[in-house]
Formats: C-alpha cells, sequence, structure tokens
C-alpha cells in the first residue's frame, strides 16, 4: 500500500518565538516542519539539500540578510512547485503586491486569526471554493469577455468583480474563497485601479453593464 505524502515546510521569521507558534499552527494540519529559522540565508541553503512543499515567512529580515520577498522569489525560482505564504505585520498594500509578484498565494496578516492562516495553507495546496452556509452557488459563471474588455484584470479579480456585483461583502467572499478579508481588500484594490472606479458600487455598475452577472444582483454592499 502506498503511503500518502505529508506535506513539509520551511518557516522563516525573525522572532523565535513566532516561528514556535507557526509550528504548532501547522502541525496541526499534518504538515510537517523541516527547518524553522531566523535568517532567510540559511533557509535558502535548505533548499539545496530539503525540497519542502510550503514556505512560510516573514518579510523583515535580521540586518545583512535578504528579506522575506527576496527569499521568497528565489526559493520560488529553485522550486517552481513551492507554495509561498508571507505571514507579516506589515499591512502595506505595496508589500503585498511585492509579495504576489514574488511567487506568494497567500499574504495573512499577524493579526490574523490562526485560522486564517490554516485556511490559506489549504487553499494553496486544494484549489477549491468552499462556501458558508446559506450560499447556493458554488462558483461564478461569468460571461466571457474579450481581453479587451477586461482591462488587465486576471481570472480570480473577475471573479471577485462578479461576486461584489451580487451583492456579497467582503467577509463574505473571505469565506467562500478560503482566504482572508485583507486578500479580498487587496484584491478589489487592484480591481478598482484597473476598471477607474472608486468603489464596490461603481465597480458593480461595471461588471452589470457587461453582462457579467448571470442574474438580477442582490442588494450592493457598501465597504
Amino acid at each position: 500500500m502506498e503511503v500518502p505524502h505529508r506535506r513539509t515546510a520551511v518557516l522563516v521569521d525573525p522572532h523565535p518565538l513566532w516561528l514556535d507558534t507557526v509550528e504548532q499552527v501547522v502541525g496541526a494540519i499534518g504538515v510537517q516542519v523541516l527547518l524553522k529559522t531566523t535568517r532567510p540565508s540559511e533557509a535558502l541553503q535548505a533548499f539545496e539539500e530539503i525540497a519542502p512543499d510550503l514556505l512560510i515567512t516573514e518579510i523583515k529580515a535580521p540586518e545583512g540578510e535578504p528579506d522575506g520577498i527576496a527569499l521568497l522569489q528565489r526559493a520560488c525560482e529553485r522550486r517552481p512547485d513551492l507554495k509561498g505564504i508571507v505571514l507579516s505585520m506589515y499591512d502595506d498594500p505595496q508589500q503585498l503586491e511585492s509579495a504576489f509578484a514574488a511567487g506568494a498565494v497567500a499574504y495573512v496578516l499577524k493579526t490574523a486569526h490562526h485560522d486564517d492562516l490554516t485556511s490559506a495553507i489549504r487553499q494553496a495546496f486544494d484549489h477549491s471554493i468552499f462556501l458558508a452556509a446559506g450560499v447556493r452557488r458554488s462558483t461564478p459563471t461569468a460571461k466571457a469577455l474579450a481581453p479587451e474588455d477586461t482591462p488587465g484584470l486576471t481570472r480570480r479579480e473577475l471573479e471577485i468583480l462578479q461576486l461584489v456585483a451580487e451583492g456579497h461583502s467582503n467577509a463574505d467572499l473571505a469565506r467562500m474563497l478560503w482566504v482572508t478579508e485583507q486578500t479580498i481588500k487587496f484584491h478589489l484594490s487592484n480591481i478598482y485601479r484597473k476598471l477607474d472606479v472608486s468603489n464596490r458600487t461603481e465597480a458593480s455598475r461595471w461588471a452589470q453593464l457587461r453582462g457579467l452577472l448571470a442574474s438580477p444582483p442582490s442588494t450592493i454592499a457598501v465597504a
């Protein structure tokens, strides 16, 4: 009988106490920690010998060390199938964007509940949508639009835009897509910028005019 592969992780944070805490969280969902270190350079060296499935890193690093963004980018270059998650103290859209550009699949604030981190890890490996109670539809069925009709929107941004236009709140979206509300806010800020709109009401109107809704929308929730 084949033994299922146990997922493994490398944890990087300048504070040892955080490393111990995150190790407990990932261990509780069956992820084995191969290395936890305060030094990103040590993690990079370890990638030559071990092949973890998951990297969880803080952005801040000790003086003289590469920061978490640089670590993530180099690690993903060495192991393209690596799942990288940034667990950071920085609530900054620019840091969020840099993390995703470097290869992160999720960005979790340290102020979040530990369930947010476990949800991010599960969603990183199992790309599914889990619906909260009372939500009837499984996935959006957006009308196919030509590239010139979607000004740089990614597939996930189109998905979020449609759900917003149907009246779902940020909290609803976070539960439906198994991500944090901060991640939803990050995607929405990108959507507003790309559509040149100021809020979710204007973005919803944009979606309605282009036929993205499969049915008439419910009341729009205003953030």
